[in-house]
């Protein structure tokens, strides 16, 4: 991982989505691409939070009902970012640290381009 940065493993694009899309929805769209997370954006395309599988499964066990919630209702709004241009060591300690699995990745304007998963990272280090 020596000299590798986020660029090198990130995905993109990233699924976004604005805070008032229902909950089931995002599910479905999340199910249909195979993926664990989306970015909740605002009118700019910044990051105000994001919804992970996980937030899903806390759903479920609280009793919400997807039809009748939004994303941003239930999203994580305490999120890290990142650059393309930061170490992945870096990041990947940062993530280590706070226990998290994705990263959304921004571009100088602080706007969403990509993500960094758990997944990402083991991938580039498995073809490493």
């Amino acid at each position: 991982m020596s000299g590798a940065t986020v660029a090198d493993c990130m995905t993109e694009p990233v699924l976004t989505v604005t805070a008032g899309e229902p909950a089931l929805d995002v599910a479905a769209a999340m199910d249909d691409q195979s993926i664990k997370s989306v970015v909740i954006v605002d009118e700019a395309c910044q990051p105000a939070g994001i919804l992970t599988s996980t937030d899903y499964v806390r759903m479920t066990a609280d009793g919400v009902d997807p039809t009748e919630a939004t994303v941003g209702e239930h999203m994580t709004t305490d999120i890290v970012t990142t650059s393309p241009e930061t170490a992945l060591s870096a990041v990947a300690s940062t993530m280590w640290d706070n226990n998290i699995s994705h990263v959304p990745v921004v571009d100088d304007e602080n706007r969403v381009t990509g993500i960094l998963s758990a997944t990402d990272l083991t991938v580039y280090l498995a073809d490493d």
